[in-house]
């Protein structure tokens, strides 16, 4: 009867933690704010990124240009871009850009200068950097305090505050399933006879899941695919860089529970052996 109880609590623990370590990573680095930006900024450093930020600054600041009765040079422009996008100040506004495109899918707020639905960024606060006024000289040409790009094609899909619930409710239900992954896994050490098999059956269950996702994550990738081919252009690019990123940082995750798993694993077999030592 003890090894049913605990194989079943067992079960449940497996299927909760295959459920907790995903939800846990998009809530941190997701839904949460400051962990979207804390990606973005890491994604900032990648060259792709900033080779195709460069190319989108370029268009949008000779299409300034020319509403404004200015001919700028495209090639001069895209190497004060190519320059900005390298320099360490980049990263910083990259991710503030994607806060505010951020807080339009998950609050609802709309950036000023957006009379559409389209999810956009705004790319101003970049193109008034000094390196770019600087090359600007004396033109009378002045960036506009919004200018927004659209991240996506139109889609009467994507709306303002389109993932408020999950703003809302997501650090709710991260919480609640790490709390069941915990209750379940003392009740499975609890309920087993011997502590010391039960702690590496929880390893191999930590195995499971890491494997698991990594398997998930490719057969993911075509609906991946599918998101991506909603955008255009360099921001493309850059939305294939910042998945990329996202990828790596669960991949990393993923790893961390299968290292996880092995220690317990390690863990539960010498304290089993421990134990059978002693009963002998």
């Amino acid at each position: 009867m003890r090894f049913v109880t605990a194989l079943f609590f067992w079960l449940l623990t497996t299927a909760a933690l295959a459920v907790a370590v995903p939800v846990v990573w998009a809530q941190m680095t997701i839904v949460n704010e400051d962990g979207y930006a804390a990606l973005s900024a890491s994604a900032a450093g990648d060259a792709r990124l900033q080779e195709a930020m460069a190319g989108e600054l370029t268009t949008q600041l000779v299409s300034l240009g020319d509403d404004n009765g200015y001919s700028l040079n495209p090639v001069l422009v895209r190497q004060v871009a190519a320059s900005y996008t390298g320099n360490d100040g980049f990263a910083g506004q990259f991710a503030q850009a994607n806060r505010i495109a951020h807080r339009w899918m998950f609050t609802g707020a709309v950036p000023s200068g957006n009379s559409t639905d389209e999810w956009l960024i705004d790319v101003a606060p970049m193109l008034s950097d000094p390196s770019f006024q600087a090359t600007l000289g004396s033109l009378d040409l002045e960036v506009p305090p919004a200018l927004t790009v659209p991240i996506t094609v139109d889609s009467p899909e994507l709306q303002p505050g389109k993932l408020r619930w999950l703003a809302t409710w997501g650090p709710w239900a991260a919480a609640a399933v790490v709390a069941v992954v915990a209750v379940c896994a003392l009740l499975t050490v609890v309920a087993a006879r011997s502590r010391g098999k039960a702690l590496a059956a929880l390893g191999v269950s930590a195995l499971l899941v890491g494997a698991a996702g990594w398997a998930g994550i490719e057969v993911g990738r075509g609906y991946v695919e599918d998101a991506l081919n909603r955008t255009t252009g360099d921001i493309r690019t850059v939305a294939e860089v910042m998945v990329a990123h996202a990828e790596g940082s669960l991949h990393h995750w993923l790893n961390i529970t299968l290292v996880a798993g092995a220690v317990l694993v390690v863990l539960g077999a010498i304290a089993a052996g421990l134990g059978g030592l002693r009963r002998d």
